[in-house]
């Protein structure tokens, strides 16, 4: 029997943005793995940890995270070639190369069976029947001091959405056509109709039958979701997701906080570590070197396509010519001890945020 998850993904292959939809390389410098992996371990990844798996890539993610990684070798793994097909196209309309597509389960220890440096597993967890055996798969598979990013729903980031899925469940309505007639006629105040209208996923009919009509969604408690990481090696090193504070203990006890007074809390984006060693910071024998995704934001003369294809992703703050210039000095390493007190100072935000990455070695 096929999984109903599959199913559902070949149907229904999620995101579905149009394929000539374009991201700024410059706004993927949260994906590069050389970025992370020094964040959490004070040096860049040896040969045998610079590989990435998007495991469960959807039909989009391998375009950005080749566009932040270039040269590295990319996996993407997905349960439907629907999924895949689309990725495919994605990348190779926005040349992307190095990019293996890979159908499978990552329970399957067949499926992309090498170890990675970086794993992004971002809203796949909580569609899985075993969700534990998702996680100690995607642990198995990371390198000595691998970086694992996930997203999980929270409980009280979908509380809307399940409150109207398990609606929409118990009336029997299993199909997108049937959803968007609901809504036509739905009150202007109904929750239905104010979570569609506050919602970018409603605009098209993969991202209603993902919210409403997913065969297989969990939700997680901050202390649901600590308790799964504990069952495994791995060690939260830092919460990613909106208002987030740096001290994953600290970030805990704030989301416990919003649960309890039932305040908007975000879906939880969580980074994890496997034998990580600690990042370097600016100590004095670290170097700098600029995150290679922004390369394209601070060289002086760029060329700019005249005709710009849409853009996708949350606009960036600008950088104005004054960090740009100082951003420019670190295209090749820079030695933290050659810089004065003052450039150390206004080289730690660029740290804090990945846009330079110290590193020993």
């Amino acid at each position: 029997m096929t999984d109903p998850v599959r199913r559902h993904y070949e149907r229904w292959p999620y995101p579905h943005y149009p394929l000539l939809a374009a991201v700024r390389p410059w706004d993927t410098y949260a994906l590069s793995l050389d970025a992370l992996y020094a964040r959490f371990n004070g040096v860049l990844p040896a040969a045998d940890a610079r590989r990435i798996l998007l495991a469960g890539c959807g039909s989009f993610s391998p375009y950005p995270t080749a566009l932040a990684n270039p040269g590295i070798p990319l996996t993407a793994l997905d349960l439907s070639g629907a999924n895949l097909r689309r990725a495919r196209l994605h990348a190779l309309l926005h040349g992307c190369r190095g990019i293996t597509f890979e159908r499978g389960d990552l329970l399957d220890p067949a499926a992309a069976a090498e170890s990675y440096g970086f794993i992004d597993c971002f809203g796949v967890l909580h569609h899985l029947a075993d969700p534990l055996a998702g996680l100690r798969a995607l642990e198995r598979r990371l390198a000595p001091g691998g970086i694992l990013r996930l997203m999980v729903y929270s409980r009280g980031g979908r509380r809307g959405a399940e409150s109207i899925r398990k609606a929409l469940r118990l009336l029997g309505v299993d199909e997108v056509a049937a959803v968007k007639r609901l809504l036509r006629r739905a009150d202007p105040d109904s929750r239905f109709r104010r979570y569609a209208d506050a919602s970018g996923e409603t605009r098209f009919p993969s991202g209603i039958a993902d919210a409403f009509l997913h065969p297989r969604a969990r939700t997680y408690r901050i202390d649901e979701l600590l308790a799964l990481v504990a069952s495994t090696g791995l060690q939260p090193l830092l919460f990613a997701h909106a208002g987030a504070l740096t001290e994953p203990a600290a970030e805990a006890a704030r989301l416990r906080e919003l649960e309890v007074q039932r305040l908007e809390e975000p879906n939880f984006i969580l980074y994890l570590g496997r034998q990580t060693a600690g990042g370097c910071g600016l100590a004095p024998d670290a170097r700098l070197l600029l995150n290679p995704a922004l390369r394209g934001a601070v060289v002086p003369w760029r060329l700019v396509s005249l005709a710009m294809p849409p853009r996708l992703g949350r606009e960036n703050p600008r950088l104005d010519r004054p960090a740009r210039r100082f951003l420019r000095r670190f295209v090749r390493p820079v030695a933290v001890a050659g810089l004065t007190a003052a450039e150390r100072e206004r080289a730690q935000p660029f740290v804090e945020a990945l846009f330079l990455i110290p590193f020993r070695g």
